[in-house]
């Protein structure tokens, strides 16, 4: 069959299994070095609030927030997007 990708898709090189993460979209179970990470800093204060806050200077804390989605929900949620045959090849 043929091979779409060198890394058949996954960054594992001769590391073994790898374990698995659980797609935060749809809940399938993602193999940690195929899924796609999705880190976001989110803060719980309301922007307008939190604008008000920071003239008066008072510091707003953020938390970093961590998802894994697998490639098709990925690819629909926008994170990522299908690339052409050339551009797959292209290490970045």
């Amino acid at each position: 069959m043929a091979k779409k990708r060198k890394s058949r898709g996954r960054a594992k090189g001769g590391k073994g299994r790898a374990e698995y993460v659980s797609c935060t979209n749809c809940g399938s179970r993602v193999p940690v070095d195929k899924a796609i990470k999705a880190t976001r800093r989110v803060s719980y204060v309301d922007p307008t609030l939190a604008k008000e806050l920071r003239k008066s200077g008072t510091f707003i804390p953020r938390v970093s927030v961590t998802k894994y989605y697998c490639v098709s929900c990925a690819v629909h949620a926008g994170i990522v997007r299908v690339r052409s045959r050339e551009e797959r090849k292209v290490v970045e």
